[in-house]
């Protein structure tokens, strides 16, 4: 746990501004069509919970913080990219705060009866597992930073 607070403070100054512009920019873009941020385009048959608000924001910095994770460190070699922790978080994030009967695809796959039967209390803990697939995207992203780094050191040619 040690070395993940450490990797955090080499962090630059870009990569916390990057995580703060990804969470607000997050924030809102689930805010304003489930309609926890109200607004003349998009409206709510069934009223946000009290949790809902909440669960936003922590996932809002978490996806924040996974997305400044792709920005390169000054001593970062090129890695392979793995983003589907931070997608699948950000996109359960959706449905865990939406209003249940104002999704399309659960409406159709339930009806209004059951989205409100089956789907909306199940919405809780898809806000849990969200938080949770961002969190654990976010932890396991610092460790590989620091994972096998070699010291930059100059390339010095090979007699033959």
């Amino acid at each position: 746990m040690h070395l993940f607070w450490t990797e955090l403070q080499r962090w630059t100054a870009k990569r916390w501004w990057f995580a703060l512009a990804t969470a607000v920019s997050t924030y809102l873009l689930i805010a304003l069509p489930t309609a926890l941020i109200e607004n003349p385009i998009f409206g709510r048959e069934v009223p946000p919970t009290w949790w809902a608000g909440g669960a936003l924001a922590v996932s809002s910095v978490l996806a924040g913080l996974v997305a400044a994770t792709y920005v390169a460190g000054p001593d970062a070699a090129p890695r392979k990219r793995e983003g589907r922790l931070g997608w699948a978080g950000g996109l359960v994030t959706f449905f865990a705060v939406g209003c249940p009967v104002c999704n399309k695809l659960v409406l159709v796959a339930l009806g209004y009866t059951g989205a409100i039967q089956y789907f909306a209390p199940i919405q809780p803990y898809l806000a849990i597992g969200a938080i949770a697939l961002l969190g654990w995207a976010f932890v396991a992203r610092v460790r590989r930073e620091s994972s096998c780094r070699i010291p930059s050191t100059p390339k010095v040619p090979v007699d033959a």
